[in-house]
């Protein structure tokens, strides 16, 4: 039988949502208790870093190899969860423009006063796209990054930003927010976000049952449903 003590957690806010659903399935038919806490994923890897203790540490697979070269999680125990893709979206009413090829994107980041994007590495993605572009210096100061916690899905639905880009799971669903699609053919970017086991953690049994939980068919169809799909 499992001890009443609840497995704790750290993840990036593109996983929040999936995670309070996956966490509740999984306590439902197994009796543990997984309890994230959801940040920006950089002040994620500082938290880790500083020597706060999660059991389980879920961010993007650059992290989690980085913490698992520190010694911040336990080695060998990464396992690659989910693929996120980057979607494109205005405010609801707004005019919407053409993102069906890479060439319309273009056109359409040219075009637009405000362009929101995320910390992380879809953020970074985008950066780069815009440089093969030859653009980033063009719309650099047009450029609006969500702080650390917020979602780009804020920044459009206030108006702060009239085109953003960000995980499709974090764009769908949110009041005020029309998803245009995801990132057209020849310039996708999509995040791989990965899960370990905390160095100091000790409820690993636990913890390994809990991803096995997310990579069976019922977890995988709940990544489903929040836009993502099973690494």
């Amino acid at each position: 039988m499992h001890d009443k003590k609840t497995v704790s957690g750290v993840s990036s806010m593109a996983t929040r949502l999936l995670l309070a659903d996956m966490t509740r399935e999984f306590a439902a038919q197994s009796g543990i208790e997984v309890s994230f806490t959801s940040i920006g994923g950089v002040d994620a890897v500082k938290r880790v870093q500083a020597g706060e203790q999660f059991d389980v540490v879920m961010l993007a697979r650059d992290a989690i190899n980085t913490l698992e070269a520190s010694g911040h999680v336990v080695a060998g125990s990464r396992e690659d969860m989910v693929h996120s893709s980057v979607a494109i979206a205005m405010r609801e009413g707004a005019d919407h423009v053409a993102i069906s090829s890479e060439i319309a994107l273009r056109n359409a980041v040219l075009a637009e006063r405000k362009l929101g994007y995320s910390t992380g590495p879809s953020g970074t993605a985008l950066l780069s796209l815009f440089e093969r572009w030859g653009i980033l210096e063009a719309v650099r100061e047009r450029l609006v990054q969500a702080p650390a916690g917020v979602s780009v899905a804020n920044l459009v639905a206030d108006g702060r930003v009239d085109i953003g880009f960000q995980q499709l799971s974090e764009l769908s669903n949110v009041p005020g927010v029309a998803v245009l699609g995801l990132m057209p053919q020849g310039c996708e970017i999509v995040s791989t976000f990965s899960a370990a086991i905390g160095a100091a953690s000790t409820c690993q049994s636990e913890v390994r049952e809990f991803l096995v939980f997310m990579q069976s068919e019922e977890g995988e169809e709940i990544v489903r449903r929040h836009g993502m799909s099973p690494a």
